[in-house]
């Protein structure tokens, strides 16, 4: 693959940002200069005219969000302004977020055809690979002029790579990861940003469970893209500085009509519900202690016959969200969306959106080993705390609301902003060919 040439010099920008209680997230961008370091200095060429521009811009942006929890103006459009303790800082987000909407910019590479490269699946489980990539390529955000563009996307879908490659269930691994190799290398010998950055400011989204492997075939994506994934665990190689966790979402159609809503919380007649397969390593604890066990907590791997699944979550209080084979789940969304309490039981999983949300909050954490003390936990939380967490889960849902065309700080707004974030980490290099 090509690479760009050594650069002598190097300008730094480093600025620290408080997004959550405890947590600075470490904004940085480097601008490489391509100069001597001596007396004499090499007229700078176009393209690090355009990346000092970059680093300046970014700048004046880093500063505003800075100065979000000591500004007290609104904006006269916002039609909602986040406030409360769902999340870390309610300021600073709302400020970062107007910022982005303004000015963020992606370039869309045009090359590849369907159905592997600009199109994605709309219904099921992945469904998020299908709309988000929809909605980019008609979005404000994109840009035509990659100059501009604050980071690159490679619009394939993993889904999509494997639906054409596999004919059946199994996995063929070798042509999938090519596909994907493939079209980094085309990108990276035609244009110039690839190499600059090696990836770094360039992302991939997957909702498959399979979107890591497939990134591990190309080390620069692995190592320095921003990977937007569903499966976003940690023990496979998944890191939230510079990663994005994005929740997966179930929908039977390709809209949400019909899922959004549930009966109050005063209304809600049964403890904890869960319905879902034997698989992985959690769920066979959680079946062995709950199924068939107590009237309460509503634990099954089938349901009767004549029993709606999203009937149960309308009535439940608190819906478990157990790890099955992934970490992935659609079960957080189906809650939130129905008014229940997220029961997350879950290892080495980075929750979606948590650098601005605080989960604990409109959400129950518990252990696998905690899974004996289910019943017990859940009944001493009091029933003020309960209702305080499921006004805030219905709150907090709209960021995670599939809209056609998306609305403000729905869930494709959320997936660009935290893009948008890991964007400052991004080291950028201005490159010659020697």
């Amino acid at each position: 693959m090509v690479r760009g040439a050594n650069l002598s010099c190097t300008i730094t920008i480093k600025i620290y940002v408080q997004i959550q209680a405890g947590l600075k997230v470490h904004l940085c961008l480097d601008s490489l200069v391509q100069s001597h370091c001596g007396n004499h200095r090499k007229e700078v060429n176009k393209e690090d005219e355009v990346l000092q521009k970059m680093a300046a811009n970014l700048e004046v942006i880093t500063s505003r969000v800075l100065e979000a929890p000591c500004e007290k103006r609104k904006s006269k459009n916002a039609k909602y302004i986040p406030r409360g303790p769902t999340y870390w800082n309610a300021g600073a987000f709302h400020r970062s977020y107007m910022e982005m909407e303004e000015v963020f910019k992606v370039f869309v590479y045009e090359e590849g055809e369907p159905p592997i490269f600009h199109y994605g699946p709309m219904m099921d489980i992945y469904a998020i690979e299908g709309h988000f990539i929809q909605n980019i390529e008609v979005s404000h955000f994109r840009t035509k002029d990659p100059n501009i563009a604050h980071v690159y996307f490679l619009p394939f879908s993993v889904t999509m790579i494997n639906e054409v490659v596999n004919e059946t269930d199994s996995y063929v691994w070798g042509p999938m990861k090519r596909i994907a190799l493939d079209y980094v290398s085309l990108v990276a010998a035609k244009y110039p940003y690839w190499n600059r950055s090696r990836g770094g400011d360039h992302f991939m989204l997957a909702c498959h469970d399979k979107g890591p492997e497939i990134s591990f075939t190309i080390p620069d994506l692995h190592k320095n893209s921003i990977q937007v994934l569903c499966n976003a665990n940690t023990s496979e190689g998944f890191n939230p500085s510079k990663d994005v966790s994005i929740p997966e979402i179930y929908l039977p159609f390709d809209k949400t009509d019909g899922m959004i809503g549930g009966a109050p919380s005063s209304e809600r007649s049964i403890l904890v519900f869960f319905a879902g397969g034997l698989h992985g390593s959690i769920r066979p604890v959680l079946f062995k202690h709950w199924e068939n066990k107590d009237k309460d907590v509503q634990v099954h791997q089938y349901l009767p016959k004549g029993v709606s699944y999203y009937g149960m979550i309308r009535k439940s209080k608190y819906c478990i969200c157990a790890s099955g084979f992934e970490v992935a789940s659609p079960r957080m969304v189906e809650a939130l969306y129905m008014g229940c309490v997220p029961v997350l039981i879950k290892e080495h999983y980075v929750k979606p959106f948590s650098d601005v949300l605080s989960w604990r909050s409109f959400s129950v954490e518990i252990s696998v080993e905690e899974i004996p003390k289910l019943k017990e936990i859940l009944m001493g939380i009091s029933e003020r705390e309960y209702v305080r967490m499921q006004k805030r889960g219905v709150q907090v849902r709209r960021h995670f609301e599939v809209n056609s065309p998306p609305k403000s700080y729905d869930v494709f707004h959320m997936i660009l902003y935290s893009i948008w974030l890991r964007r400052f980490n991004t080291r950028v290099n201005g490159t010659s060919e020697s």
